[in-house]
């Protein structure tokens, strides 16, 4: 296979197609080597448009909504970003290149051990990684921005307790077969509002199915 061909296929042909214009996006997509981040056996599919088995039941984005997440977040070089769901590693050392540190969270401690010798080998070191289950609990600070890379059937407040004013939270909520991913933005202590961006449908975070807690 040609690497770098496919990754050039991948930008041009999928990720900018769905709307993915933000050139330090694109950047970011092209730097980052995404086939060092897939199980082995996929590494021949590591550009297609497709999610990528990594174990227990768990899938990685595909391209198309890796790109719209981290062109959504909008993300500067002085912010503080948690992800909330690591898997590959993968979308963890985009933030990483786009913000001033990712704090990572992931109920998989193998997921967290393979990811964090990946972000190592690729030169990614502003990064804390943690094994915890974020639909019980979250790390004790507050973000700039949070991506959520598994699905929710409902809508967690905690989320937006955990942002800054001015934060922006990713978030995909609702059932198969159609979700919502939205963008949730924090004005101030008690203010926030929030975005559908477009329709998908994502794997859960494990224990992802919570009871109602809050209506838009």
């Amino acid at each position: 296979m040609n690497i770098d061909f496919a990754r050039r296929q991948m930008i041009d042909q999928q990720v900018r197609a769905w709307t993915v214009l933000d050139s330090s996006v694109l950047d970011v997509l092209s730097a980052i080597p995404r086939e060092e981040f897939v199980p082995e056996v996929y590494v021949p599919m590591a550009f297609a448009d497709m999610e990528i088995p990594l174990g227990h039941g768990e899938f990685m984005m595909t391209p198309t909504v890796e790109g719209r997440v981290l062109q959504a977040l909008d993300l500067n070089a002085n912010e503080h970003v948690l992800e909330i769901g690591t898997g590959s590693g993968f979308l963890t050392a985009c933030l990483a290149k786009l913000a001033g540190i990712v704090t990572s969270v992931d109920i998989h401690e193998d997921f967290v051990r393979n990811a964090a010798r990946k972000l190592a080998d690729a030169g990614v070191d502003n990064i804390e990684l943690r094994t915890m289950d974020a639909t019980r609990d979250l790390p004790g600070s507050h973000y700039d921005a949070i991506a959520v890379t598994g699905s929710i059937e409902t809508f967690d407040p905690r989320f937006v307790d955990a942002l800054r004013p001015g934060g922006r939270l990713f978030v995909v909520v609702g059932s198969p077969p159609v979700m919502e991913a939205r963008l949730v933005r924090r004005s101030g202590d008690t203010d926030w509002r929030s975005e559908t961006l477009f329709e998908t449908s994502l794997g859960p975070l494990v224990h992802g199915t919570l009871p109602p807690q809050f209506v838009f």
